[in-house]
């Protein structure tokens, strides 16, 4: 009679006295990397409870605080935790991702290697990556010296006060030429950052509807965590569009800005665009019987290519308009003169429900019950220094001293 042959599970079985019992061992010690972790959830859990990041209120929350200041100023801390950051708190991290190169170089056994002659990797028509042109410069954030830090530090402190004291507002980030300016702050990734400078140029290339003309150049950023970058205007503008916000100025630094220079215009001084007053054509009897209403607006682009699809617009009310006065404004002012103009006659705003041919209701705020010399009157104020000392009475429809 043959002999029957043992398979492994025979052999494994066959083990009456225990020898091959085992169990796996399991470390109790913690690595420096799980304890840096758990550190971090301690933050994701106090958010998870209060909603908010913790601050100087108790000596518990301003612990908690300085950890969270200690990971977002350790980029290479920052890139173990992000991914257990659910609430955003170190904002945007560049993660170095892996490329085709990585994957194929990181095989030790020699699985993917292959023949000379059937290396589909191997391209014979095409320049290998040596043979290219070198790629655009990308802009890398780097960290400032502590001590060179310490006066942007102190802006950005000054800032999240004034957001909490309702000084400046948090407001969708838009139009890059419109809303990207030096001097001003903005949210990217949930972080804070200062547009110190940028070396702007205009810049022209053919298309087939006709050449276009873009601003272009580099800029140098301060972010709150102690690091600056100097990436591409145009970059940075996108990257804020993704994934950031527009810090509003104070109004302070609005009137501050309007009087620099203001009235004198020099060859090198650029046109940002115009401040524009409109006159509504509507037939519609709850407008039409409203006197001296005037739309107050910005426009980079002319004017009349702007107004030009009124009648579809609800901030037009719907209508053709009238143009009554338009105003050239340099050196980027141009809005911040519009914000100024609604502020002082916020009293005076139009307060109307429109319904668009869908039933929905709609709200214009940029049409002002203002005389037009009014307007005009105010204007020049804004120009020679003088608006701080007035404000306008809606019941005399006249400015007068506060």
């Amino acid at each position: 009679m043959a002999k029957k042959k043992l398979t492994i599970d025979d052999i494994f079985e066959d083990d009456d006295f225990g020898l091959l019992d085992s169990k796996a061992k399991t470390s109790i010690v913690k690595t420096d990397e799980d304890r840096l972790i758990d550190s971090f959830e301690e933050i994701n859990a106090f958010f998870d409870k209060n909603k908010r990041e913790p601050n100087k209120s108790s000596m518990s929350e301003y612990g908690l605080m300085a950890k969270l200041k200690n990971f977002r100023e350790n980029e290479a801390q920052k890139k173990i935790l992000k991914p257990f950051d659910r609430h955003n708190l170190l904002g945007y991290v560049e993660i170095e991702k892996q490329t085709i190169d990585d994957i194929l170089n990181d095989d030790d056994l020699g699985l993917l290697d292959a023949d000379k002659d059937l290396d589909i990797f191997k391209f014979k028509h095409t320049p290998r990556p040596e043979e290219r042109a070198d790629a655009d410069f990308v802009a890398q954030r780097k960290p400032l010296k502590e001590k060179e830090f310490e006066k942007y530090e102190l802006m950005f402190q000054k800032v999240h006060k004034e957001i909490k004291e309702g000084k400046r507002k948090i407001l969708p980030f838009k139009n890059i030429e419109k809303n990207l300016h030096v001097g001003d702050f903005y949210l990217m990734d949930g972080l804070l950052l200062y547009l110190e400078s940028a070396n702007l140029k205009k810049e022209e290339w053919e298309q087939k509807s006709g050449n276009r003309v873009r601003i272009e150049g580099r800029t140098r950023t301060i972010f709150e965590n102690g690091t600056y970058s100097n990436m591409l205007y145009r970059s940075l503008g996108k990257q804020i569009q993704k994934n950031g916000k527009l810090i509003t100025n104070t109004y302070e630094q609005i009137e501050q800005d309007l009087f620099v220079n203001a009235g004198l215009v020099k060859e090198e001084d650029i046109q940002s665009g115009w401040v524009y007053v409109l006159k509504s054509k509507s037939t519609k009897k709850e407008l039409a019987e409203i006197k001296d209403l005037y739309k107050i607006g910005f426009a980079t682009s002319s004017v009349d290519e702007r107004i030009k699809n009124a009648r579809n617009e609800a901030t037009y009310l719907f209508a053709e308009v009238q143009k009554v006065g338009t105003y050239k404004v340099y050196n980027r002012n141009a809005d911040k003169l519009e914000s100024l103009l609604h502020r002082f006659f916020a009293n005076a705003c139009l307060d109307i429900d429109l319904f668009n041919e869908k039933g929905q209701r709609l709200n214009p705020r940029e049409w002002f019950v203002v005389p037009f010399d009014v307007i005009e009157e105010t204007i020049q104020l804004i120009i020679n220094e003088n608006i701080v000392n007035y404000e306008y009475d809606t019941l005399t429809k006249k400015i007068k001293l506060k």
